[in-house]
């Protein structure tokens, strides 16, 4: 939704100047809807960072960053819609994380090719 690629870009640099050191950045790409049916294309693109940051405290920073760029709800229960920005953490080290608010790796993004592409270019 709106400029997504200046989204996009802005996320990554308050992700730099908030959360770790952006070290890689992955080709952004354009992808249909994932889980639901929108009139808007995404533009996905993975980043790797260095983080002094736990992963709750690295959730809580892409959360609060997620509503400065516009996100207003997070989708709940499967139910996905439009939003102008989705921060997910999909792997922080050799960590597995299963708590009521993070699951670290994310538990389907081996089931998503907009994750799975640029998330290669990135390790």
């Amino acid at each position: 939704m709106g400029n997504r690629h200046g989204t996009l870009s802005e996320a990554i640099r308050l992700i730099g100047q908030t959360a770790g050191r952006v070290e890689r950045v992955s080709s952004f790409i354009e992808t249909e809807p994932w889980g639901f049916s929108s009139e808007h294309r995404f533009i996905n693109c993975c980043i790797r960072i260095a983080t002094p940051l736990t992963p709750h405290q690295l959730l809580k920073a892409t959360q609060a960053i997620e509503i400065q760029l516009g996100r207003t709800a997070k989708s709940a229960d499967g139910q996905y819609h439009d939003r102008p920005i989705d921060i997910d953490i999909l792997t922080y080290d050799d960590l597995h994380i299963d708590a009521p608010d993070l699951h670290i790796p994310h538990p389907h993004m081996h089931e998503r090719d907009f994750v799975m592409r640029p998330l290669s270019e990135i390790m």
